[in-house]
Parts: C-alpha cells; structure tokens; sequence
C-alpha cells in the first residue's frame, strides 16, 4: 500500500495542469519498475500498472526480447487509427513509415537491448491506417522481467502532428515571401552557399532582376494593384526559369528578385532565358481594367562555381544590375571583370575625397577668359578644383566630381571652392584694385539645385567684403531643369543681389531656357560642339549655327563668350562673328597659387 500511496500522491499532485509528456514515461515507468520489484504480494501492485498503463494518454507498447509487441494500450490503437489487439505481433521497427524511420526504430531497439540504453525523444514518421502517416515523438526504454537481469522494451509514443505540422509552416513562413510565395531573401542565400560548396568544376549564374519604375504601379494604381502586379512578376519569373538548369527563383525585397542557375550553362544561354524573361514581363496583365506590363533591369553574372565565395557573386550581380539601369533601365547587362576592376579604382578614390579636403589636398586652378578684340584684356577668371592625390597625381575635376556625387561630396566640395575663390578675388581686388578681373565659378549641380546657394554665397562675399557684382556664377542646363532644386528662385535672389549670371550653351534650345524661365542671365558661354567645329575651318552650316545663336543673343541683351578653344585662329574666327570674349588653351593653361597673380598682374600692365 505505500507504493500505491506514494504512486498516488504523485500522479494526483499536478497543479491543476497536464504533466509533460517525458514526466509522465518518468512517473509510468517507477510505477512499474515499483511494481515489478514489489515483494512478496506484488499482484496488486501489476494490477495498479495495468490500469494506469490502460488509461494513460501517451500510447504503450510492451514487447518481448526480440521487439515483438505483445500488448499496447487504447490510446496507441487510437494514434494509429486501430484497435490494440490489431498491433500484436508487430515489431516495433515495422511501425516506422518510411525506411529511415523504420531503421531508426530499430537502431534504438538494438542499443536498448545490447547496452541497456534508452532513447532519447525522437520525432519521426509512423503509419497511420487511415490518415497515411502521422509525426510522433517516440522514447524506447526499457521495464524489467520477471527473471532476475531479465528486461524487456517498451515504446512510449505522443502525437506531434500539429505541433510538427504548425513548426514546419513556421519554418516555411521564415524562408518564404508571404507575398509571391517565392523563397526569401535568407533562403536565398542557404541555397546560394549550398550550390556553390557542392558545384565542383560546374558553371554558376546569378541574376538579378528589378522591376522599373514600380514606384509609379504602386502610387498611381494603390499597393493593392502593386502587390498583384509583383505576384505576376514571380509567376512570369518561375515559368522561364524554373526547371532550367536547376533553375531557383526568389524575392529579395520590394520588386527585386533574384535566379540562381547552375550546371553546364553558358552566357549566351543564360542571356537567351534573360530576354525571354523580360520579353514577358513587358506583356500585360489586367488588373482591375488596366492592362499593365513592365519592364525590368537585369544583371547577370556566369563563372565558375569555384570562382569566388557568395558575397563576390552577389557584390557582380549588384553591380551589373546598377550598370544596367545606369543604361538606361529595360535592358541587361553582363558583368565585365575587367570594367570592374576599373570602377574599383574609382569607387576607392571617392571614398577618401572627405580625407583629402580636410587633409588640405585640394586647391583651386585658375583659367583666364580674355576679351577677343584685345587678349591682352582679362574678361573674368575661372576658378575650379585640382586634387593633388598622394599616389595618383594631379586630378582634374572631370575625375572626382562624378564621384563626389555618388558620395555625398559635392555641397562640401562646392562651398570649399567658393569659399577659396572669393578669398582669392578679395586678395586680388586689394592688390590690383580696379584692374582685378571678376571670378566666376561654375557651380556642381548638386550645389546649383541647394535651397541655401543664397545664404552661403551672400556668407562668403560678407566675409571677404565683397560686392556681389565680383562673382559670376555659371550653371547649365541641367541644373536649370532639375525638379528637385529652386534654381530659378535662388538666381533671381543671387541677380537682386548683384551677382553676374552666367549660362553655359551648346545650342538654341539652351539659349531659349532664358526668355522661357525668365533668368535673370547676362552671359552665355558657348561650349561642345559649335566651338569645335571651327576648330580647323569655317564650314558654312556651322558658320550660320553660330550666327543664329550670337543674333539671338543680341536679341536677349546678353554678352556670349566660349570655352574650350584651343588655338589662335579659332579665337580669330569666332570673334569675327560676334563672340566677345573665349577662354582655353589659346590663351594660356591653367594657373594655380602665385601663378594666377602674375597672370593677372601681367594683364593689368
């Protein structure tokens, strides 16, 4: 009766909860245990075992030495869709569903009864005699007989269907887009790092692909029209790709996808798959009463699977992707090594362009724009930026400026020139006094379009006492045009305050920006084309050009200068049809610190 008592007192003292399923074996294992070694009146306590064995909610099977099953209980036959008598005579192992559930089980029956080792909780798949198969946890220990050292199997087995079924949507929800259904970006990158460990001598190819312009779907149409529209791109994706030299598709955010292609493949089969694939994204899909296509950029790598870890394919697939849209978008691009190698370079010289100014790298490099009717005559200076690079040597704009604005560059690199320009004039003005020759500084883009040109500028003449009519400020058309910027309002303000405006041109359409937007311009510059052409001749087409733009520009009251010419004769040519003042190498080359106050110096006499 104690061990009744204290079997009892165990099994009752749950706390209003279901015990786990391991601490019930513990709890049903002692009871029997207790229940074989009780002595001498142990058949009460066997009748004890039986019932709770009968009425336990984990299914048991007891077997004999060889792991025939000899009894189970009702809650085993109602896991497996049976009755327990149905069970008898089974091996254990034969319950697994498949092969490695079956050698599992029968793996752990041998080590329980070679070595007296019990399972650990294993989840695995048994037959179900309706439903197919049914995930379980399963523990195999082991009960002693009735013979002194003599034990025999026992199977303890819980339903894990849901939980296994709920863990494995879980897990699918983690690596797959909820949107397209695809794999996700994570998932993506297991399947890239597993592809390219076991490829050997195979080819690989990465691609990626963006959707254009889905901004304009997703605001014109709603998210809602957007999200279908991204359905459709996966859908379109999967039919050209999958199937296809283990073809593998996925989203990696937004409308960015990727296709991992891997085997005996070349470019030219991957650029075809390519084309066919943005050949029907282009085709419409009609939702809600629009037809709507779209086009996509594509970046494509192909080497060898041993060429290289994940993070070079994926950094060559980027970057042709960004070379593409650069492209003009709609359209792939094939990664070029070489170009990269190149671009390399590039990208590490506008990293350190930050450094460099505040390591006192740059200086500012002067050019003379003289009068055509008399050179010896200074018309302006411009001012511009040289980089004396540590390794590299001198650099001209033309080299870092691009880069400055990739990087975020070009305000600081644009305020440092004006600033330096306008302490130039000052120094200039107060040595030569009315002989000093205006400066004029073109500005970069970025800075042109700043919503503060007005108040750094009117900083930098207050600080050096300027009056605004000693700075020219030249811009072009693109800055003039871009939505982003309040040009036209800052040049009017910069015209009130007496700055001179300057236009550089290369046509009539430029020239026509002025009456169109009302700037307050009074120079133009002509520049590219129309100045080469009379380089080494006076073709009559170009002559008549060059006529119409400096006639209208009398027309508009404004004074036309040029850049870019190179040698006496074209001057010659050009001021005989009207234009007033040019600057290039026909004059003089750049100049930079005490140079440029010889030159002016030189000017002045």
């Amino acid at each position: 009766m104690d061990v009744a008592r204290r079997w009892a007192a165990t099994l009752a003292d749950t706390k209003g909860v279901s015990l786990p399923q391991e601490q019930l074996e513990e709890l049903l294992l002692g009871v029997a245990q207790d229940a074989v070694r009780t002595e001498p009146d142990h058949e009460p306590a066997r009748e004890r075992f039986s019932k709770l064995y009968s009425a336990s909610p984990i299914g048991i099977a007891l077997a004999d030495t060889d792991g025939k099953i000899v009894e189970a209980n009702t809650a085993l036959g109602k896991l497996l869709g049976c009755r327990p008598s149905a069970l008898r005579g089974r091996h254990i192992p034969d319950l697994g569903s498949a092969d490695h559930d079956v050698t599992r089980l029968r793996n752990g029956l041998s080590q329980l009864m070679a070595h007296g080792r019990q399972t650990q909780q294993e989840r695995l798949l048994l037959d179900h005699s309706e439903e197919g198969t049914l995930w379980v946890d399963v523990t195999l220990a082991d009960l002693p007989g009735d013979r002194p050292g003599s034990t025999y199997p026992v199977l303890m087995v819980a339903d894990a269907n849901e939980i296994h079924l709920l863990q494995e949507q879980l897990l699918h929800q983690n690596v797959h887009d909820a949107l397209t259904g695809l794999p996700n970006s994570a998932a993506f990158g297991n399947t890239l790092e597993t592809a390219l460990a076991g490829a050997g001598g195979e080819q690989v190819a990465l691609v990626y692909l963006d959707v254009d312009g889905f901004k304009v779907i997703n605001d014109g149409l709603g998210a809602g029209v957007g999200d279908q529209v991204l359905r459709g791109v996966a859908t379109k994706l999967k039919a050209v790709f999958t199937g296809r030299h283990n073809g593998s598709v996925a989203r990696l955010s937004g409308d960015g996808f990727a296709v991992l292609l891997r085997g005996e493949l070349t470019s030219l089969q991957v650029i075809a798959l390519v084309e066919q694939a943005l050949e029907e994204l282009v085709e419409p899909i009609y939702l809600g009463g629009h037809g709507i296509g779209v086009s996509a950029s594509a970046g494509i790598v192909v080497r060898p699977a041993t060429d290289g870890g994940p993070e070079d394919l994926l950094r060559a697939a980027e970057i042709a992707l960004h070379r593409a849209k650069e492209a003009g978008k709609a359209q792939w691009m094939l990664f070029d090594p070489e170009l990269d190698a190149r671009d390399r370079g590039r990208y590490q010289l506008g990293a350190v362009i930050a450094g460099a100014l505040e390591n006192g790298e740059f200086s500012l490099v002067y050019q003379p724009t003289v009068k055509l009717a008399n050179p010896d005559q200074l018309a302006a200076v411009n001012a511009g930026l040289r980089w004396t690079h540590p390794e590299k040597g001198e650099l001209d704009s033309d080299e870092f400026y691009p880069l400055a604005q990739i990087t975020g560059m070009t305000i600081p690199l644009g305020r440092w020139l004006l600033a330096e320009s306008l302490a130039a004039t000052a120094r200039w003005r107060n040595r030569f006094g009315e002989a000093a020759p205006d400066v004029c500084v073109r500005l970069p883009k970025r800075l042109a379009i700043d919503p503060d040109l007005v108040l750094l500028v009117k900083e930098q003449l207050d600080r050096h006492s300027l009056p605004a009519q000693a700075l020219r400020l030249c811009t072009d058309r693109e800055s003039v045009l871009d939505p982003r910027g309040e040009v036209l309002d800052s040049f009017a303000v910069l015209a009130d305050l007496g700055a001179q405006l300057v236009l550089t041109i290369s046509g009539s359409a430029d020239l026509e920006l002025i009456p169109q937007h009302s700037l307050p311009v009074r120079h133009v510059i002509l520049s590219g084309a129309v100045i080469d052409a009379l380089a080494d001749g006076e073709d009559e087409a170009d002559v008549r050009h060059l006529c119409q733009l400096v006639s209208r520009a009398k027309e508009l009251k404004l004074r036309i200068g040029a850049e870019g010419v190179r040698s006496h004769e074209q001057a010659e040519r050009l001021r005989r049809y009207g234009v007033l003042a040019a600057r290039g190498s026909f004059i003089a080359d750049s100049a930079t610190g005490d140079e440029v106050d010889e030159l002016i110096e030189r000017h002045a006499h």
